[in-house]
């Protein structure tokens, strides 16, 4: 057999894939029970689990005097202190319906100086992952809504500082 053509066949053979399922998993967030805009009971609606354990941390976000509510299941809880933290806009007329803006993922919540629309507060969520490490997340409502515009993923330094990806030193 031809030399050459032995190294081709070994060539072939160790460039072939091997079949199989080679994409990351992901995990699944909750879905919420009502859309983003509709009208929602802060007690029962956006990510809640099936036997609740409610906690509310209700802020003043768009600086109007009045506390947005702000809610949270403790049964939806992981280990690590992370939870879905579902925010409701009230309503600007009397007797006008609570309004689903969102959920929060996070252990804990900080809100920022910057603005969205309706002069709602920009939010940052810090979300725990293993190893001391963390993601950031900070959301801005827009269009009747929290939505995530940036994310940063950052490590616990040994002088407890936190060290992130963008960083400047």
């Amino acid at each position: 057999m031809d030399k050459r053509l032995i190294v081709l066949t070994i060539l072939a053979a160790a460039c072939t894939r091997k079949s199989g399922n080679t994409t990351p998993t992901t995990v699944r967030l909750p879905t919420p029970s009502v859309q983003v805009g509709a009208c929602g009971d802060p007690g029962r609606d956006g990510v809640i689990g099936q036997s609740p354990k409610i906690d509310r941390a209700d802020r003043d976000l768009d600086n109007d005097g009045r506390p947005e509510a702000v809610v949270v299941d403790r049964s939806m809880c992981s280990a690590e202190g992370n939870c879905y933290w579902n925010v409701f806009t009230a309503g600007r007329e009397v007797g006008e319906c609570a309004r689903y803006a969102g959920t929060f993922q996070a252990a804990a919540l900080e809100t920022m100086d910057g603005r969205g629309d309706d002069n709602m507060r920009d939010v940052r969520g810090y979300w725990n992952l293993h190893g001391g490490r963390m993601l950031l997340q900070e959301y801005r409502f827009l269009r009747d809504g929290y939505q995530i515009v940036a994310t940063l993923l950052c490590k616990r330094a040994s002088d407890d500082r936190l060290d992130c990806a963008d960083t400047n030193e």
